[in-house]
């Protein structure tokens, strides 16, 4: 890791602090629960409207149609072209079964 520290005092470093937020993902064909990594002080939506086509997913649990556990992997690549919609975990209530 390397440390740059500017004129007025200001650091910068290769390392992008993220806080982590519990996320559901709802994809045409299942639906997935994990963490997403939001940069401190920026929205949610600032993180999947950036031109990456793809987002990380933590601790990712994948549901079929039915509510049913399909996978479970710590480490998730998901191409946002396949996502219908995203949530943080808690503001979502219509059929919550999990």
């Amino acid at each position: 890791m390397s440390i740059h520290i500017d004129h007025k005092g200001k650091y910068f470093t290769d390392v992008i602090s993220k806080q982590s937020v519990k996320s559901v993902i709802q994809t045409l064909t299942v639906q997935i629960r994990g963490d997403l990594h939001v940069r401190p002080q920026h929205r949610f939506k600032d993180e999947v409207n950036k031109s990456e086509r793809f987002i990380a997913v933590t601790d990712a649990v994948v549901y079929n149609a039915r509510g049913e556990e399909i996978y479970r992997t710590e480490f998730l690549v998901l191409n946002l072209d396949q996502v219908v919609w995203i949530s943080p975990e808690g503001e979502h209530s219509l059929n919550d079964k999990q």
